[in-house]
């Protein structure tokens, strides 16, 4: 009993620390998710409290790593409302329409790409897309842009890429740095701008979906072990923001293309297993 306690935990930090790096990194968390949920399976009966809890967790890592940034965002944007404008201000209102595609998306189509579109099946071609798309990202992009040059459109543009991240498998952070490069940001700007972003559209899918939840039926346990599991996703998700911007400093993101690659085999592999 003890030791089938004790690999459920080791198990739940681990599903965390996948959670909070995936999240991040763009390789899909959502497509990992989909991939334990249908062939490891978790340990616990209430999978969507689990789910939003770590997304909620990697949303506090984000907001903690940025929050002299979001400090100064947010202080810019209420000065705005009193008619006192600046490149901060716009910079903030810009990070708020680029969560308005998604928004809608989520609003209209949730339920859709929840029936029809949750299968691994569906995150080995979008895991494909984005590789590819990732390499003429890097090829064609001229990289020369900062985050206080972009304007309107080109914010819509990559709000409308974070829009196609609800398809499992494309990665939210994916498909926004993906749509930053296109455009011309810098890889640090588009990553940047990609985490900053995220904090809106998480913060409101994860408010709506934990209004929804019933923690009162759960049992003592499974309560334990979400905490553990968003402790861990918090942790790794925090290290991922951190590792990732030094790491795009000096390198591409070839290595995510190759990585979603194998992974989109794996899952093929593993389709075919069962």
């Amino acid at each position: 009993m003890y030791n089938s306690i004790m690999l459920d935990y080791l198990f739940t930090i681990l599903i965390g620390f996948i959670q909070g790096v995936t999240e991040f990194l763009p390789i899909s968390s959502s497509g990992h998710l989909v991939i334990f949920h249908e062939y490891i399976g978790l340990p616990i009966s209430n999978e969507l409290a689990f789910d939003v809890m770590l997304h909620l967790a990697t949303l506090l890592a984000v907001v903690l790593y940025f929050r002299k940034e979001i400090k100064l965002l947010a202080l810019a944007w209420f000065n705005s409302l009193r008619g006192q404008g600046s490149r901060d201000s716009q910079i903030a209102w810009l990070l708020l329409i680029s969560a308005i595609p998604a928004a809608l998306a989520g609003a209209f189509f949730e339920n859709i790409i929840e029936f029809y579109l949750r299968s691994t099946l569906t995150v080995v071609i979008m895991l494909i897309i984005g590789a590819v798309l990732f390499i003429l990202a890097e090829r064609t992009g001229k990289r020369a842009l900062e985050i206080r040059q972009l304007g309107f459109w080109q914010a819509i543009m990559i709000g409308l890429a974070q829009a196609l991240a609800l398809v499992p498998g494309t990665s939210r952070s994916g498909i926004t740095i993906i749509a930053g490069l296109f455009i011309g940001l810098k890889r640090e700007a588009a990553v940047k701008f990609s985490f900053l972003m995220s904090i809106p559209i998480i913060f409101g899918a994860g408010m709506k979906n934990f209004a929804a939840l019933d923690f009162g039926n759960m049992a003592s346990n499974e309560l334990y072990i979400m905490a553990v599991a968003s402790l861990a996703a918090f942790a790794s998700g925090y290290l991922a923001i951190k590792y990732l911007l030094k790491f795009i400093k000096n390198n591409s993101f070839f290595v995510f293309a190759l990585y979603r690659v194998i992974l989109a085999a794996i899952v093929i592999g593993l389709i075919y297993w069962f």
